[in-house]
């Protein structure tokens, strides 16, 4: 596909950077065809609870400059690397099939903690990546996933392990650097885990007494217990030569002596593990939160670290601001009930919640609507998606445009006729989702080139009607009255009621939802002795809300409701005449 308008992007700028950097990484190889080194783009997830709309800028950052530098023709690889040999930090609230009793897996691996109760996966972790994954299929989201619990207890890292134990020395020396420079608080897209806190001070058995560490050492691994399964251990002796490794645990005083040469049942502390999977993998991007961009955080004390522990060369790293959720507090991971991304793609279309990260550079927040707002989103999306088809879009507009509807694999699925998302959620609402009565509905809109088929307008209907389902508080609902309102129709004057007959004789001619948005809004136009076209004026407004405030309570019995053109065609002429006494 052409590319124009890319190079205003945020994306493109990135791309750039990272190819830059891959070329001096290896110079001249990346123009040399199948020697050329793959590029690679990193994001980490924590299966720690529900993976939520927060942690998607993780990926989508990544994902989108891959997706940009796998469009220019190179090769690249967007790891996922699941941390899901993480320690279990503590229980979630919220979520289903999980209670207090969880607790006792505290300490534990995530991949040896059981998945909550009902679950069809084998433990805590593969039953929270289910869900991402699914969804990140939906997103079109190509990457290369890896179990960190894998890779550690196969032996994949045990040179990587070694090193950094035979340099434990040097590392504490970096970390102690860092120790006594106190960062301001930020604000965390996520809760800092154990693990990061235990990192400054290295396993645990450090000290800041003298800066050795005590009289064990510094020791960057940490087993796992070999009765317990718990992090709460201490390592007490250490052998370069022999890699004997002799630790105790303070959960059930469990101890051993083993050879880390062959003993795969723990890992590296986490501001050492970051690093070191810099350089074992050449990661050349990798985003970050802002909780990790601090002085004495992770990302820049790993940048240290993987330079002169492992060789390595530290990622383009962004910082990446903020989710929200209209309505909604931010978001944490550790809480349930969280909206993940799954719970977006249940209301929206992958495309649309591509944009909405696309659209904004890393460091701007933005806001995910689950309210209300999400109508007006989709009304701007409809609009821009006008603007691109016209060629009338701005240029960075443009490009995330392109960005949120396909990858360099192809088009994402789209929705065949994409009816406003206002009005499709307006019929599933007074429908009730019976989709003989959405069909009749969606046929009357546009008389002149009707829905034949709801599959027309999937599945995006399905979305809205979901919205309508589960975020719209049966209060709001709307319940179309049985009987007319008897006395409200009989109190009106005479104003109101030739309203109602202006209204009633211009169905048959108006019966379409341009024509009916002409007549509702013409009548006080007419009754004021303007031309239906003319320019309201203050006092026209007024008699127009009190006229919509008269056809809503005749209709569906409160001052307010879906528009009014919709609620006219889904109640259907028949009954709206018998509800407006005609």
């Amino acid at each position: 596909m052409a590319q124009q308008s890319t190079e205003t992007d945020w994306v493109s700028r990135f791309a750039d950077e990272v190819i830059a950097e891959a070329e001096r990484r290896a110079p001249g190889k990346l123009a040399s065809g199948a020697s050329a080194p793959v590029i690679v783009c990193a994001s980490g997830l924590s299966p720690s609870g529900p993976i939520h709309l927060g942690n998607l800028r993780e990926v989508m950052t990544p994902h989108l400059v891959a997706d940009e530098i796998r469009r220019r023709g190179h090769e690249v690889r967007h790891l996922i690397s699941w941390d899901d040999y993480d320690r279990y930090r503590k229980v979630p609230e919220g979520v289903e099939g999980v209670d207090k009793s969880w607790a006792e897996h505290i300490g534990k691996p995530l991949t040896s903690v059981p998945a909550p109760a009902g679950s069809a996966y084998p433990n805590w972790a593969e039953h929270f990546k289910a869900a991402m994954t699914e969804a990140l299929a939906e997103l079109g989201v190509e990457y290369d996933g890896i179990s960190q619990t894998e890779q550690y207890t196969s032996g994949v890292y045990r040179d990587q392990v070694l090193h950094a134990m035979k340099h434990r020395a040097d590392i504490d020396a970096i970390l102690a650097q860092y120790r006594t420079k106190k960062a301001p608080a930020k604000k965390s897209q996520k809760p800092v885990d154990e693990a990061e806190l235990e990192a400054a001070e290295g396993s645990g058995a450090a000290s800041e007494d003298d800066g050795s560490g005590g009289s064990a050492g510094y020791f960057p691994y940490k087993p796992y217990c070999g009765q317990c399964e718990k992090d709460l251990t201490t390592v007490t002796s250490y052998d370069d030569e022999t890699t004997e490794l002799t630790y105790t645990c303070t959960a059930c005083g469990f101890g051993e002596t083993v050879r880390l040469s062959e003993f795969h049942r723990g890992k590296l502390v986490w501001k050492v593990d970051w690093p070191m999977r810099w350089a074992y993998e050449g990661v050349i991007f990798e985003p970050s939160g802002v909780d990790h961009s601090s002085p004495g955080s992770s990302f820049v004390v790993g940048g240290q670290i993987v330079r002169e522990i492992f060789d390595g060369a530290q990622p383009i790293g962004p910082m990446y601001a903020f989710v929200g959720i209209s309505g909604m507090a931010k978001m944490s991971s550790s809480r349930g009930g969280v909206p993940t991304p799954g719970d977006a793609l249940q209301i929206m279309e992958a495309p649309l919640l591509r944009w909405l990260y696309a659209r904004r550079k890393p460091n701007q927040s933005f806001k995910i609507a689950f309210d209300q707002e999400i109508q007006r989103l989709y009304d701007e999306w409809d609009k821009l998606e006008g603007k691109v088809a016209d060629g009338t879009a701005l240029p960075a507009d443009a490009a995330a445009h392109s960005r949120a509807v396909r990858t360099a694999a192809g088009e994402l699925p789209r929705t065949p006729r994409p009816l406003p998302y206002r009005t499709l959620a307006s019929v599933a609402d007074i429908t009730a989702g019976h989709d003989e009565q959405t069909l009749r509905i969606l046929g009357e809109l546009d008389p002149a080139n009707p829905v034949t088929s709801l599959d027309e307008t999937r599945p995006r209907l399905d979305k809205a009607e979901h919205w309508i389902n589960t975020q719209v508080p049966a209060d709001q609902r709307t319940i179309v009255r049985e009987e007319p309102d008897a006395e409200l129709l009989a109190s009106l004057d005479d104003q109101g009621r030739e309203s109602l007959r202006l209204l009633l004789d211009g169905l048959d001619e108006h019966w379409s939802l341009d024509g009916l948005t002409t007549l509702v809004y013409g009548v006080p136009k007419v009754q004021a002795g303007l031309a239906p076209d003319a320019k309201p004026t203050p006092e026209l407004k007024v008699a127009q809300r009190a006229f919509f405030a008269l056809l809503y309570h005749l209709l569906v019995g409160r001052d307010t409701g879906p528009r009014l053109p919709t609620l006219l065609l889904a109640v259907g002429a028949d009954r709206v005449r018998k509800l407006l006494g005609g």
